[in-house]
């Protein structure tokens, strides 16, 4: 019995000391006010009937009391009276006995009320006391047994931001996860901007040149392209938060249907385009860091910046003409079906990708192989295989997680290219195809929704950072 009441007193603790550090958190001191207003408003009542009557608030009256008595407020205002007419003499202003009167009252009121509470805080400590807080009422009432109970469908919102506060890493993850939510707003807004003065009418390039105005009208007012900036804006921000972006333009069909049908091959090929550079890279880019000025370091180094240097577009056609029509090895067009099919787009888009990262490996990993810690682990007497996988490599991961994210992002942007090359129906040539009319919420959907996966993406690599480099989370514990 006595342990299950020590347990629940260290539990209400716990989330006691967790909520009052979320409340000096001024980042997340409001959606607490918000999200638990019940829980907050009961606290708050419960606090002020209690301190009424506490003995905080006898001990507060009788040092005011005193101190009053004493004379002490105004013996401060006389002090502050002194020091206001020194500070102009020195400084050669000119002010109005009000002013000063107004102003050394106003100091001496502050300092008066802090002198207060130091004595009270005072001694209250001697008689073993603590002054009652909003935190302390929050603590006593969790050590109730009904009031979690009862308290927890109006306050679930706010246990849950405070069980998030509590873990770092859960922190981290929501606090990138936020971040994410407002680059995707700001995404939308500015392809929204852009299409929207944009000259292009889509009008009239649906229609045609023919025309007649009343059919412009009633094709704008069908599609809502009538309304001021702010409506649509709206609509199709809302559009995008409730995944319903409506019909096209161009062929009346469904956006979400057509980018679901779409998104899944192009990010099926940056996957594999990835998958391929990383298996390729980094291994090349440790060898050569092991082996810098070296014939192999030279070769693979001077691949790398031909791979760099090569344009997607006209390596697919090199490929096309050597590998398809000349050999005749593999399809020269696209088809989900034939696996061989991926082989050319897979190596194309991933050219750059793993020249980049064979590149960053081997500069990341010839910073650190000269590091100290390094040398003590060599003179330790580990192997050198062990040295460069565990110490060496470890520490030069993040530069090369960085490089992985980012280039992966220009990937799943940049695929429209691969893709019209070799004849792909993914999402980069579905948004080439609708950028000319221009038809704004097929855009609007392709590239927003391309920005949530590289979002995602971003906040996946934010996360490894605390995976990889033991310092990051060491910092994560103390933020």
């Amino acid at each position: 019995m006595e342990a299950a009441k020590s347990g629940g007193m260290n539990f209400a603790g716990a989330i006691g000391d967790t909520y009052g550090k979320l409340l000096q958190n001024s980042s997340y001191r409001y959606f607490a006010l918000v999200l638990g207003a019940p829980v907050n408003l009961f606290t708050l009542f419960v606090h002020r009937v209690h301190k009424a009557g506490d003995i905080y608030a006898s001990t507060e009256r009788e040092t005011r009391q005193e101190l009053l008595a004493s004379g002490l407020q105004e013996q401060l205002k006389t002090e502050f009276v002194e020091q206001l007419h020194s500070k102009i003499r020195f400084f050669g202003q000119q002010a109005s006995v009000a002013e000063l009167d107004s102003q050394a009252a106003q100091l001496a009121a502050e300092r008066f009320e802090n002198i207060v509470a130091e004595r009270v805080d005072s001694r209250l400590r001697e008689k073993g006391l603590a002054r009652s807080t909003f935190i302390s009422t929050f603590q006593a009432l969790l050590r109730h047994p009904w009031f979690l109970p009862l308290s927890i469908i109006p306050g679930f919102p706010l246990y849950l931001l405070i069980l998030l506060y509590s873990s770092p890493y859960l922190k981290y993850i929501f606090e990138r996860l936020v971040m994410t939510v407002f680059v995707i707003f700001g995404v939308a807004v500015l392809v929204f901007t852009i299409l929207y003065i944009s000259p292009f009418d889509p009008a009239v390039n649906i229609l045609g040149q023919t025309a007649t105005d009343a059919q412009i009208i009633e094709f704008n007012r069908v599609y809502g392209l009538d309304q001021p900036y702010l409506v649509q804006l709206w609509d199709n921000v809302k559009g995008i938060a409730m995944f319903d972006l409506g019909k096209a333009f161009a062929g009346n069909e469904d956006i979400v249907t057509a980018i679901g049908r779409k998104f899944p091959v192009t990010l099926e090929l940056t996957l594999l385009s990835l998958l391929m550079a990383i298996v390729i890279a980094i291994p090349i880019g440790i060898i050569s860091a092991t082996k810098p000025n070296s014939w192999f370091d030279y070769t693979f180094m001077l691949i790398a910046l031909i791979g760099l240097s090569i344009p997607s577009f006209w390596q697919g056609l090199v490929f096309i003409l050597g590998f398809s029509i000349k050999l005749q090895w593999l399809p020269a067009t696209f088809s989900p079906s034939n696996w061989m099919t991926f082989i050319m787009p897979v190596v194309v888009l991933g050219t750059g990708l793993t020249a980049a990262i064979a590149r960053m490996t081997r500069a990341s990993t010839l910073e650190v192989i000269h590091e100290d810690y390094i040398i003590t682990a060599t003179a330790k007497g580990l192997s050198k295989r062990k040295v460069l996988l565990k110490h060496a490599v470890r520490n030069a991961l993040i530069p090369i997680v960085t490089v992985i994210g980012l280039q992966f992002g220009g990937m799943l942007g940049g695929a429209a290219v691969t893709e019209k090359v070799f004849n792909i129906s993914g999402l980069g040539s579905y948004i080439v195809d609708k950028q000319f009319i221009p038809d704004i919420p097929a855009i609007m959907g392709g590239v927003v929704y391309t920005a949530i996966t590289i979002s995602l993406i971003n906040a996946i690599i934010d996360i490894l950072y605390a995976f990889v480099d033991p310092r990051i989370r060491s910092k994560m514990k103390q933020y």
